[in-house]
């Protein structure tokens, strides 16, 4: 997995951590959400790329 990869994959992790807070913190659940997705797009990408490192090897 490329470096930048994993800093594109936390990224999305740590934008959805934040805007899952956010949400949270003013009561919208949308924003909520928005943020749960964002997590796991990032944590599908993470895994994704664990899988191709796997064939690699």
């Amino acid at each position: 997995m490329s470096t930048g990869d994993k800093i594109h994959n936390t990224g999305d992790k740590l934008k959805g951590t934040a805007k899952e807070a956010a949400g949270k913190a003013v009561g919208n659940e949308r924003l909520e959400a928005e943020g749960r997705a964002d997590q796991a797009k990032g944590d599908l990408k993470q895994a994704g790329e664990h899988v191709k490192d796997a064939f690699k090897s």
